[in-house]
């Protein structure tokens, strides 16, 4: 028998099946959260009972404050101070990366040199290194800088040369230069090792690998703590004051030592001190998002972008409320 093939066809006025129904759309519910609430609300009935018992305790005497928060002298001192952070941060940030360097060096001689220097003025206070430069001629009453074992270049009356501004740089600049040397050490070491042996190997040399590769990419573990080194400065100046030098602390002092109204005056000091701790800190955080560039974690939110954030948070929530009113 012959195969023959059979070819049949559905008639015209069969049914289709019909087409799956689209899944019911998802109700998202957000998770609600009443302790953060409750807890925020504590939170802020406190910051509001603070605020106003200090608003309207008389004690604070508020007059004397705003009096005396643009004296001459109290800015005098605020400029002094200002003078202080600047010039020994410098020093510091100057001094720490030459101590990173000497103590990352293959020179046994010059790494043991620098790890002295760090654990000598790590391990004593600032306060007591202030004293001995303020009393350095009591040691050496005449000081001569130079060759060694060879001529004099400096020469000259301790007391003189050593100044309370000059003992104050000395103090507060060699003791950060200690700190800044161990905060760019870290950030020198974050630096992956084959990028150095990659610039070594294209014929660079180390101070060009170190000024061209390593330190700029250094600088996104450097910055954030040496911002934090120069808050702790601006506050740290303010020791200072026990070698009679006339920066913002001291002046005030000197002005309650006559009048006794040391509580306003250490306000007024406090707030130039908020202040200045205030645009340091804004300039910290844009220099940070300078150097986190290309991170996904070194580009933090501003203020105005977490506000909108939590906005954004809230909307189903309003949403949802909205719907039950109707």
């Amino acid at each position: 028998m012959r195969d023959t093939l059979r070819i049949t066809t559905a008639p015209a006025d069969r049914e289709q099946p019909a087409a799956p129904a689209a899944p019911p759309d998802i109700k998202a519910v957000p998770v609600r959260h009443p302790g953060r609430w409750l807890v925020a609300l504590v939170v802020a009935a406190f910051a509001a009972a603070m605020a106003r018992s200090v608003a309207t305790n008389p004690r604070f005497e508020w007059g004397l404050v705003g009096h005396y928060l643009f004296s001459p002298r109290i800015l005098h001192g605020l400029v002094v101070t200002i003078e202080l952070t600047a010039i020994a941060m410098a020093i510091g940030i100057v001094l720490g990366v030459v101590l990173a360097v000497m103590r990352l060096s293959p020179n046994p001689v010059v790494a043991v040199a620098s790890s002295l220097y760090i654990w000598f003025f790590r391990g004593t206070p600032v306060l007591v290194q202030l004293l001995f430069w303020s009393f350095i001629a009591a040691l050496y009453p005449v000081i001569s800088i130079g060759i060694p074992f060879g001529p004099a270049l400096i020469h000259g009356d301790a007391n003189v040369l050593i100044t309370p501004f000059i003992a104050a740089i000395l103090g507060l600049g060699l003791n950060e230069g200690a700190y800044m040397a161990e905060i760019v050490r870290a950030g020198m070491l974050s630096v992956d090792p084959g990028q150095e042996e990659a610039a070594h190997a294209l014929g660079m040399t180390r101070a060009q690998t170190l000024r061209r590769i390593v330190l700029p990419q250094a600088m996104r573990v450097i910055v954030p703590p040496t911002g934090n080194e120069a808050i702790s400065m601006l506050k740290t100046t303010s020791l200072v004051s026990v070698i009679a030098y006339t920066e913002l602390l001291y002046s005030a002092q000197l002005i309650y030592a006559v009048n006794f109204k040391q509580i306003p005056l250490l306000i007024v000091v406090s707030a130039w001190y908020l202040l200045l701790t205030t645009l340091l800190s804004i300039g910290q955080w844009f220099i940070e998002r300078r150097y986190g560039r290309g991170s996904a974690h070194g580009r933090p939110r501003t203020l105005l972008q977490r506000i909108g954030a939590h906005l954004v948070s809230l909307r189903p929530h309003a949403e949802r409320a909205v719907e039950q009113a109707r």
